[in-house]
């Protein structure tokens, strides 16, 4: 597991746009699933206005890693906020965007985003690889959506899940562990200081870690990319 450490959210932001620029050089074509939150929200608004052109956006498929079960144009759909943010002002062609159908009923998304990364993805040991992997982490430890409540999602057999949100019930639309760690590289972008204290366990292997959902990645194949408050500094 490799850690980087940023004064702000715009240095992160501009190491994360420096490596899509190599990556989209150096290789034809980039599969990536996108996480929300406020910290990718910032990141996209650094890409869509300094690396529209260093980045080769016609080469990138996006997928998510996870969506609330709401109609894309709903303020809390992660594909709204990427829209907004991201695709709205860059060159990325809509044929290169598989966003999860959180209008449909939980199940039937379920099931349609299934069969999408199973059509759209090259396989891997007999699993859908992704390049990248982006995620993000709750001050409760956990990623995509799965939730410390529901952390037997993880290991689930399926390619994806249905989460609950453990306060408001909402269900939501998420990959499990076994694509997440499937992947090339999984980027974890963390910031604040209310993800300090799991921050510090995870990475620290402290008391019971593996109870948090984001101590689940495969740590030779992370990248945790943090600002100073979420390691305490």
């Amino acid at each position: 597991m490799e850690t980087k450490i940023f004064y702000s959210k715009q240095q992160l932001a501009r190491f994360f746009g420096d490596y899509l620029s190599t990556l989209t050089q150096e290789n034809e074509q980039i599969n990536i699933a996108l996480s929300g939150g406020s910290t990718p929200e910032t990141i996209f608004d650094v890409l869509s206005q300094e690396y529209s052109n260093s980045v080769n956006w016609e080469k990138l498929r996006f997928f998510w890693g996870d969506e609330r079960c709401v109609p894309p144009d709903d303020a809390e759909s992660n594909f709204n906020m990427t829209h907004q943010h991201l695709f709205s002002l860059l060159p990325v062609p809509e044929t290169n965007i598989f966003r999860i159908k959180g209008e449909l009923a939980p199940e039937e998304a379920l099931r349609d985003y299934r069969e999408v990364i199973d059509k759209e993805l090259p396989k891997k040991d007999g699993l859908p690889f992704f390049d990248i992997v982006l995620l993000g982490m709750g001050d409760d430890g956990h990623t995509a959506s799965i939730f410390p409540h529901e952390i037997e999602l993880w290991d689930s057999s399926e390619l994806c899940e249905l989460g609950t949100h453990p306060t408001s019930g909402q269900k939501r639309v998420t990959l499990t562990g076994k694509v997440i760690n499937n992947a090339r590289e999984v980027i974890f972008l963390v910031t604040g200081k209310n993800k300090a204290e799991k921050v510090d366990e995870i990475l620290n292997e402290k008391d019971d870690y593996m109870k948090y959902p984001a101590a689940r990645v495969n740590r030779d194949k992370s990248l945790w990319l943090l600002d100073q408050e979420a390691v305490g500094s």
